[in-house]
Protein backbone atom coordinates (compact mmCIF):
# COMPACT_ATOMS: atom_id res chain seq x y z
CA UNK A 1 0.00 0.00 0.00
CA UNK A 2 2.61 2.34 1.05
CA UNK A 3 4.42 1.43 -2.63
CA UNK A 4 1.17 2.18 -4.56
CA UNK A 5 0.82 5.22 -2.27
CA UNK A 6 3.93 6.76 -2.84
CA UNK A 7 3.31 5.95 -6.75
CA UNK A 8 -0.07 7.68 -7.07
CA UNK A 9 1.74 11.05 -4.93
CA UNK A 10 4.94 11.25 -7.84
CA UNK A 11 2.20 11.57 -10.33
CA UNK A 12 0.91 14.65 -8.89
CA UNK A 13 3.86 16.69 -9.32
CA UNK A 14 7.79 16.44 -9.55
CA UNK A 15 10.35 17.16 -7.27
CA UNK A 16 12.24 20.13 -8.88
CA UNK A 17 15.80 20.66 -7.89
CA UNK A 18 17.27 24.21 -8.66
CA UNK A 19 20.20 26.02 -7.37
CA UNK A 20 17.84 28.03 -5.52
CA UNK A 21 15.35 25.51 -4.34
CA UNK A 22 13.19 23.81 -2.81
CA UNK A 23 15.89 20.80 -3.20
CA UNK A 24 19.48 22.46 -4.07
CA UNK A 25 20.63 19.60 -4.98
CA UNK A 26 19.91 16.34 -6.96
CA UNK A 27 20.72 13.79 -4.31
CA UNK A 28 18.69 15.59 -1.76
CA UNK A 29 15.91 14.95 -4.28
CA UNK A 30 16.74 11.78 -4.30
CA UNK A 31 16.68 10.82 -0.60
CA UNK A 32 13.03 12.34 -0.26
CA UNK A 33 11.35 10.94 -3.54
CA UNK A 34 8.61 7.99 -3.14
CA UNK A 35 8.97 5.39 -5.85
CA UNK A 36 7.92 6.26 -9.39
CA UNK A 37 8.90 10.03 -8.61
CA UNK A 38 9.73 12.21 -11.26
CA UNK A 39 12.67 15.05 -10.25
CA UNK A 40 12.74 17.67 -12.62
CA UNK A 41 16.55 19.50 -12.49
CA UNK A 42 16.67 23.06 -13.70
CA UNK A 43 19.84 24.46 -15.70
CA UNK A 44 22.94 24.97 -13.12
CA UNK A 45 25.84 23.39 -11.69
CA UNK A 46 25.55 20.94 -9.47
CA UNK A 47 28.97 19.80 -7.61
CA UNK A 48 27.66 17.21 -4.77
CA UNK A 49 28.59 14.11 -3.60
CA UNK A 50 28.53 10.97 -5.91
CA UNK A 51 24.33 10.59 -6.79
CA UNK A 52 23.34 7.27 -5.50
CA UNK A 53 19.77 5.80 -6.85
CA UNK A 54 18.67 3.25 -4.88
CA UNK A 55 14.73 3.16 -6.08
CA UNK A 56 12.96 3.46 -9.10
CA UNK A 57 12.45 6.63 -10.60
CA UNK A 58 12.83 9.13 -13.40
CA UNK A 59 15.44 11.97 -13.55
CA UNK A 60 15.04 14.63 -15.93
CA UNK A 61 17.27 17.29 -16.79
CA UNK A 62 16.60 20.70 -18.39
CA UNK A 63 19.04 22.26 -21.20
CA UNK A 64 21.98 23.08 -19.43
CA UNK A 65 21.57 21.02 -16.05
CA UNK A 66 25.20 19.77 -15.30
CA UNK A 67 26.41 17.50 -12.48
CA UNK A 68 30.29 18.57 -12.16
CA UNK A 69 32.69 15.77 -10.49
CA UNK A 70 35.15 18.51 -9.95
CA UNK A 71 37.94 16.23 -11.06
CA UNK A 72 37.51 14.01 -7.81
CA UNK A 73 34.92 11.54 -8.01
CA UNK A 74 32.11 9.47 -10.31
CA UNK A 75 29.37 11.30 -10.64
CA UNK A 76 25.97 9.04 -10.79
CA UNK A 77 25.45 5.26 -9.64
CA UNK A 78 22.03 3.63 -10.54
CA UNK A 79 21.37 0.77 -8.17
CA UNK A 80 17.85 0.39 -8.32
CA UNK A 81 15.31 -1.09 -11.24
CA UNK A 82 13.34 1.15 -13.72
CA UNK A 83 15.60 3.89 -13.75
CA UNK A 84 15.72 6.85 -15.73
CA UNK A 85 18.67 9.38 -16.70
CA UNK A 86 17.57 11.95 -19.54
CA UNK A 87 18.86 15.29 -20.18
CA UNK A 88 21.78 15.87 -18.43
CA UNK A 89 25.78 16.48 -18.61
CA UNK A 90 27.96 14.94 -16.77
CA UNK A 91 31.66 16.22 -16.64
CA UNK A 92 34.58 16.77 -15.13
CA UNK A 93 35.20 13.33 -13.06
CA UNK A 94 39.10 13.22 -13.47
CA UNK A 95 41.27 10.34 -13.95
CA UNK A 96 41.30 7.13 -11.80
CA UNK A 97 44.16 4.63 -12.37
CA UNK A 98 42.92 2.22 -9.28
CA UNK A 99 39.18 2.69 -10.07
CA UNK A 100 36.75 2.42 -13.15
CA UNK A 101 35.33 6.04 -12.52
CA UNK A 102 32.29 6.57 -14.54
CA UNK A 103 30.00 9.38 -15.25
CA UNK A 104 27.46 7.10 -14.90
CA UNK A 105 26.91 3.69 -13.55
CA UNK A 106 24.54 1.24 -13.56
CA UNK A 107 25.10 -2.00 -11.41
CA UNK A 108 23.16 -5.15 -10.86
CA UNK A 109 19.75 -3.73 -11.94
CA UNK A 110 17.62 -4.13 -15.07
CA UNK A 111 15.10 -1.96 -17.00
CA UNK A 112 17.02 1.54 -17.01
CA UNK A 113 17.02 3.99 -19.23
CA UNK A 114 20.36 6.44 -19.71
CA UNK A 115 18.76 8.66 -23.09
CA UNK A 116 19.73 11.86 -24.49
CA UNK A 117 23.03 12.96 -21.85
CA UNK A 118 25.99 14.45 -22.84
CA UNK A 119 29.41 12.80 -20.96
CA UNK A 120 32.21 15.43 -20.86
CA UNK A 121 35.84 14.55 -19.98
CA UNK A 122 34.74 11.62 -17.90
CA UNK A 123 37.21 8.58 -17.58
CA UNK A 124 34.39 6.34 -18.33
CA UNK A 125 31.27 7.65 -19.58
CA UNK A 126 28.91 5.18 -19.46
CA UNK A 127 29.37 1.84 -17.11
CA UNK A 128 26.67 -1.24 -16.89
CA UNK A 129 28.01 -4.18 -15.03
CA UNK A 130 25.28 -6.87 -14.34
CA UNK A 131 22.29 -5.20 -15.65
CA UNK A 132 19.32 -6.36 -18.17
CA UNK A 133 17.34 -5.04 -20.72
CA UNK A 134 18.60 -1.58 -20.20
CA UNK A 135 18.76 1.22 -22.99
CA UNK A 136 21.51 3.19 -23.88
CA UNK A 137 19.99 5.49 -26.41
CA UNK A 138 20.96 9.23 -28.25
CA UNK A 139 23.65 10.35 -25.88
CA UNK A 140 27.05 12.02 -26.64
CA UNK A 141 30.54 11.45 -24.90
CA UNK A 142 33.80 13.08 -25.43
CA UNK A 143 36.75 12.06 -23.85
CA UNK A 144 39.61 14.07 -22.63
CA UNK A 145 42.42 14.50 -25.32
CA UNK A 146 45.31 12.52 -23.93
CA UNK A 147 47.40 8.89 -24.26
CA UNK A 148 45.12 6.30 -24.17
CA UNK A 149 45.79 5.10 -20.81
CA UNK A 150 44.40 8.69 -19.94
CA UNK A 151 41.24 7.92 -20.03
CA UNK A 152 38.59 4.65 -20.30
CA UNK A 153 35.88 3.25 -22.62
CA UNK A 154 33.27 5.31 -23.94
CA UNK A 155 30.04 3.23 -23.46
CA UNK A 156 31.73 -0.08 -21.11
CA UNK A 157 28.88 -3.29 -20.38
CA UNK A 158 30.49 -6.26 -18.99
CA UNK A 159 28.43 -9.40 -17.31
CA UNK A 160 25.09 -7.64 -18.81
CA UNK A 161 22.57 -9.32 -21.13
CA UNK A 162 19.71 -7.77 -23.24
CA UNK A 163 21.20 -4.25 -23.89
CA UNK A 164 19.98 -1.73 -26.37
CA UNK A 165 22.65 0.63 -27.86
CA UNK A 166 21.35 3.13 -29.85
CA UNK A 167 22.15 6.62 -31.69
CA UNK A 168 25.04 7.37 -29.28
CA UNK A 169 27.68 9.76 -30.93
CA UNK A 170 31.68 8.66 -28.86
CA UNK A 171 34.81 10.27 -29.58
CA UNK A 172 38.02 10.65 -27.50
CA UNK A 173 37.43 7.46 -25.38
CA UNK A 174 40.19 4.60 -25.43
CA UNK A 175 37.56 2.54 -26.89
CA UNK A 176 34.26 3.84 -27.89
CA UNK A 177 32.15 0.92 -27.32
CA UNK A 178 33.28 -1.92 -25.19
CA UNK A 179 31.58 -4.84 -24.17
CA UNK A 180 32.51 -8.33 -22.66
CA UNK A 181 30.47 -11.47 -21.43
CA UNK A 182 27.73 -9.67 -22.94
CA UNK A 183 24.50 -11.51 -24.56
CA UNK A 184 21.77 -10.51 -26.90
CA UNK A 185 22.95 -7.62 -27.10
CA UNK A 186 21.45 -4.62 -30.41
CA UNK A 187 24.07 -2.23 -30.74
CA UNK A 188 22.55 0.25 -33.73
CA UNK A 189 23.06 3.77 -35.66
CA UNK A 190 25.99 4.43 -33.63
CA UNK A 191 29.03 6.81 -34.58
CA UNK A 192 32.27 5.87 -32.66
CA UNK A 193 35.14 7.84 -34.30
CA UNK A 194 38.40 8.71 -33.25
CA UNK A 195 38.77 7.05 -30.19
CA UNK A 196 43.17 6.06 -29.28
CA UNK A 197 41.82 2.37 -29.70
CA UNK A 198 38.61 0.68 -30.80
CA UNK A 199 35.67 2.09 -32.01
CA UNK A 200 34.08 -1.13 -30.77
CA UNK A 201 35.96 -3.57 -29.17
CA UNK A 202 33.40 -6.83 -27.76
CA UNK A 203 34.90 -10.52 -26.33
CA UNK A 204 33.02 -13.46 -25.02
CA UNK A 205 29.89 -11.76 -26.38
CA UNK A 206 27.74 -14.17 -28.44
CA UNK A 207 24.36 -13.27 -30.36
CA UNK A 208 24.54 -9.99 -30.79
CA UNK A 209 23.58 -7.36 -33.76
CA UNK A 210 25.33 -4.70 -34.91
CA UNK A 211 23.25 -2.36 -37.05
CA UNK A 212 23.77 0.85 -39.24
CA UNK A 213 26.75 1.89 -36.99
CA UNK A 214 29.89 4.36 -38.21
CA UNK A 215 33.27 3.62 -36.96
CA UNK A 216 35.72 6.27 -38.39
CA UNK A 217 39.06 6.84 -38.09
CA UNK A 218 39.94 5.07 -35.05
CA UNK A 219 43.56 4.32 -33.62
CA UNK A 220 42.90 0.48 -34.76
CA UNK A 221 39.26 0.22 -35.62
CA UNK A 222 37.17 -2.61 -34.77
CA UNK A 223 37.53 -5.92 -32.96
CA UNK A 224 35.67 -9.06 -32.12
CA UNK A 225 37.25 -11.45 -30.27
CA UNK A 226 36.06 -15.25 -28.59
CA UNK A 227 32.58 -14.69 -30.62
CA UNK A 228 29.82 -16.72 -31.93
CA UNK A 229 26.73 -16.14 -33.91
CA UNK A 230 27.20 -12.37 -34.90
CA UNK A 231 25.57 -10.33 -37.35
CA UNK A 232 27.18 -7.44 -38.69
CA UNK A 233 24.88 -5.29 -41.31
CA UNK A 234 25.08 -2.02 -43.10
CA UNK A 235 28.06 -0.64 -40.78
CA UNK A 236 30.73 1.42 -42.02
CA UNK A 237 34.15 0.95 -41.56
CA UNK A 238 36.10 4.16 -42.60
CA UNK A 239 39.56 5.72 -42.59
CA UNK A 240 41.09 3.59 -40.06
CA UNK A 241 45.20 3.74 -41.20
CA UNK A 242 47.89 3.29 -39.42
CA UNK A 243 51.15 0.73 -39.38
CA UNK A 244 48.45 -1.83 -37.22
CA UNK A 245 45.39 -0.79 -38.04
CA UNK A 246 41.84 -2.33 -39.65
CA UNK A 247 38.58 -1.78 -40.04
CA UNK A 248 37.58 -5.10 -38.51
CA UNK A 249 39.07 -8.05 -36.72
CA UNK A 250 37.53 -11.12 -36.42
CA UNK A 251 39.96 -12.77 -33.78
CA UNK A 252 38.38 -16.72 -33.01
CA UNK A 253 35.36 -16.23 -33.75
CA UNK A 254 32.47 -18.72 -35.11
CA UNK A 255 29.77 -18.33 -37.47
CA UNK A 256 29.43 -14.36 -37.90
CA UNK A 257 27.83 -12.72 -40.78
CA UNK A 258 29.19 -9.41 -42.01
CA UNK A 259 25.83 -8.32 -44.98
CA UNK A 260 25.85 -4.91 -46.46
CA UNK A 261 28.95 -3.54 -45.14
CA UNK A 262 30.90 -0.49 -46.45
CA UNK A 263 35.18 -1.06 -45.92
CA UNK A 264 36.22 2.46 -47.32
CA UNK A 265 40.03 3.84 -46.48
CA UNK A 266 41.35 1.34 -44.44
CA UNK A 267 44.96 0.06 -43.79
CA UNK A 268 43.41 -3.41 -43.80
CA UNK A 269 39.69 -3.61 -43.99
CA UNK A 270 38.90 -7.19 -42.84
CA UNK A 271 41.24 -9.33 -41.11
CA UNK A 272 40.09 -13.28 -40.02
CA UNK A 273 42.23 -14.98 -37.78
CA UNK A 274 40.49 -18.37 -36.72
CA UNK A 275 37.30 -16.92 -37.61
CA UNK A 276 34.95 -19.95 -39.02
CA UNK A 277 32.19 -20.41 -40.95
CA UNK A 278 31.90 -16.76 -42.01
CA UNK A 279 29.82 -15.14 -44.39
CA UNK A 280 30.32 -12.37 -45.77
CA UNK A 281 27.90 -11.03 -48.46
CA UNK A 282 27.28 -7.77 -50.15
CA UNK A 283 29.87 -6.12 -48.36
CA UNK A 284 31.77 -2.36 -50.34
CA UNK A 285 35.66 -2.96 -50.14
CA UNK A 286 36.72 0.49 -51.84
CA UNK A 287 40.38 2.09 -51.50
CA UNK A 288 41.72 -0.52 -48.67
CA UNK A 289 45.51 -0.98 -48.87
CA UNK A 290 44.48 -4.69 -48.32
CA UNK A 291 40.47 -5.44 -48.85
CA UNK A 292 40.82 -8.74 -47.31
CA UNK A 293 43.70 -10.61 -44.83
CA UNK A 294 42.61 -14.23 -44.31
CA UNK A 295 45.47 -16.54 -42.23
CA UNK A 296 45.20 -19.95 -42.16
CA UNK A 297 44.00 -20.49 -39.16
CA UNK A 298 40.73 -19.80 -40.70
CA UNK A 299 38.08 -22.20 -42.07
CA UNK A 300 35.12 -22.39 -44.25
CA UNK A 301 34.42 -18.64 -44.67
CA UNK A 302 31.76 -17.84 -47.88
CA UNK A 303 32.66 -14.68 -49.63
CA UNK A 304 30.02 -14.08 -52.20
CA UNK A 305 28.29 -10.88 -53.92
CA UNK A 306 31.04 -8.70 -52.90
CA UNK A 307 32.30 -5.23 -54.31
CA UNK A 308 36.26 -4.92 -54.72
CA UNK A 309 37.03 -1.25 -56.23
CA UNK A 310 40.03 0.62 -55.93
CA UNK A 311 41.75 -1.74 -53.03
CA UNK A 312 45.88 -2.18 -53.72
CA UNK A 313 45.71 -5.75 -52.85
CA UNK A 314 42.22 -7.18 -52.85
CA UNK A 315 42.84 -10.64 -50.98
CA UNK A 316 45.73 -10.84 -48.97
CA UNK A 317 47.16 -14.65 -47.56
CA UNK A 318 49.89 -15.95 -45.19
CA UNK A 319 49.37 -19.60 -46.95
CA UNK A 320 48.83 -21.49 -50.03
CA UNK A 321 46.22 -23.80 -47.95
CA UNK A 322 43.11 -21.35 -47.35
CA UNK A 323 39.68 -22.97 -46.89
CA UNK A 324 37.37 -19.82 -48.09
CA UNK A 325 35.32 -20.33 -51.31
CA UNK A 326 34.55 -17.05 -53.05
CA UNK A 327 31.77 -17.00 -55.66
CA UNK A 328 30.03 -14.59 -57.70
CA UNK A 329 31.90 -11.26 -56.41
CA UNK A 330 32.75 -7.94 -58.62
CA UNK A 331 36.51 -7.55 -59.07
CA UNK A 332 37.51 -4.25 -61.03
CA UNK A 333 40.94 -6.15 -61.59
CA UNK A 334 39.23 -8.97 -63.29
CA UNK A 335 40.28 -9.17 -67.02
CA UNK A 336 38.00 -12.11 -68.42
CA UNK A 337 34.98 -12.09 -70.77
CA UNK A 338 31.21 -12.82 -71.01
CA UNK A 339 30.67 -14.50 -74.56
CA UNK A 340 27.43 -15.75 -73.17
CA UNK A 341 26.39 -12.63 -71.89
CA UNK A 342 25.13 -13.66 -68.70
CA UNK A 343 26.73 -11.41 -66.76
CA UNK A 344 29.16 -13.72 -65.57
CA UNK A 345 32.86 -14.04 -66.66
CA UNK A 346 33.86 -17.15 -68.53
CA UNK A 347 36.99 -18.01 -66.77
CA UNK A 348 37.97 -17.66 -63.37
CA UNK A 349 39.40 -14.76 -61.35
CA UNK A 350 42.12 -15.67 -58.73
CA UNK A 351 42.32 -12.53 -56.02
CA UNK A 352 45.64 -13.35 -54.76
CA UNK A 353 48.34 -11.47 -56.37
CA UNK A 354 52.20 -12.66 -56.30
CA UNK A 355 53.53 -9.98 -54.98
CA UNK A 356 50.99 -9.34 -52.36
CA UNK A 357 52.17 -12.91 -51.11
CA UNK A 358 55.53 -11.32 -50.97
CA UNK A 359 54.52 -7.72 -49.05
CA UNK A 360 52.88 -10.31 -46.70
CA UNK A 361 56.15 -11.75 -45.56
CA UNK A 362 58.56 -8.56 -45.86
CA UNK A 363 56.39 -5.31 -45.64
CA UNK A 364 59.83 -3.32 -47.45
CA UNK A 365 58.92 -5.00 -50.60
CA UNK A 366 55.85 -2.68 -50.64
CA UNK A 367 58.58 -0.18 -51.49
CA UNK A 368 58.22 -1.90 -55.13
CA UNK A 369 54.46 -1.09 -55.75
CA UNK A 370 53.54 0.00 -59.20
CA UNK A 371 57.15 -0.98 -60.07
CA UNK A 372 58.07 -2.51 -63.52
CA UNK A 373 59.41 -5.39 -61.58
CA UNK A 374 56.26 -5.94 -59.87
CA UNK A 375 53.91 -5.92 -62.75
CA UNK A 376 56.08 -7.99 -65.06
CA UNK A 377 56.12 -10.71 -61.78
CA UNK A 378 52.07 -10.18 -61.70
CA UNK A 379 51.80 -10.86 -65.27
CA UNK A 380 54.04 -14.22 -65.21
CA UNK A 381 51.97 -15.56 -62.53
CA UNK A 382 48.96 -15.01 -64.09
CA UNK A 383 50.35 -16.92 -66.91
CA UNK A 384 51.89 -19.92 -65.22
CA UNK A 385 50.42 -19.77 -62.21
CA UNK A 386 52.63 -21.97 -59.65
CA UNK A 387 53.11 -19.89 -56.54
CA UNK A 388 49.54 -18.18 -55.40
CA UNK A 389 46.85 -20.29 -54.06
CA UNK A 390 45.05 -21.86 -56.97
CA UNK A 391 41.98 -23.07 -54.92
CA UNK A 392 41.20 -19.54 -53.99
CA UNK A 393 39.53 -18.69 -56.79
CA UNK A 394 36.02 -16.61 -58.17
CA UNK A 395 35.05 -19.57 -60.45
CA UNK A 396 31.77 -16.86 -61.40
CA UNK A 397 32.92 -13.51 -60.98
CA UNK A 398 30.55 -10.66 -61.76
CA UNK A 399 30.89 -8.23 -65.04
CA UNK A 400 29.39 -5.82 -63.24
CA UNK A 401 28.66 -4.96 -59.89
CA UNK A 402 24.90 -5.92 -58.79
CA UNK A 403 22.60 -2.71 -57.80
CA UNK A 404 21.20 -3.04 -54.69
CA UNK A 405 24.79 -3.88 -53.20
CA UNK A 406 26.92 -2.35 -50.42
CA UNK A 407 27.72 1.56 -50.96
Amino acid sequence: MAIVLGALLALQAPLVVSPDGPYRTIGAAVAVAPVGAVISVRPGVYREPTVRIEKSLSLLGEAGATLDGEGQRELMVIAAPDVTVRGLRFRNTGKAYSEDRAGLRAVHTRGCRIIDNQFDDTFFGIYLQGVENCEVVGNRLVGEVGREGGTGNGIHAWSSNGLVVRDNQVRGHRDGIYLEFSRQMVVEGNVSEANRRYGLHFMYSDTSRYLRNTFRNNGTGVAVMYTANVEMSDNAFLDNRGPASYGLLLKDVRDARLIGNRFRDNTTALVADGADRIRVERNLFERNGRAIRLLASTADGVFSDNRFEGNTFDVIVNSRRITADFRGNYWDRYRGWDLDRDGIGDIPHYPVRLFGMLVERSEVTMLLDRSLVVRLVDAAERAVPALTPRELKDPAPLMRPRSGGAG
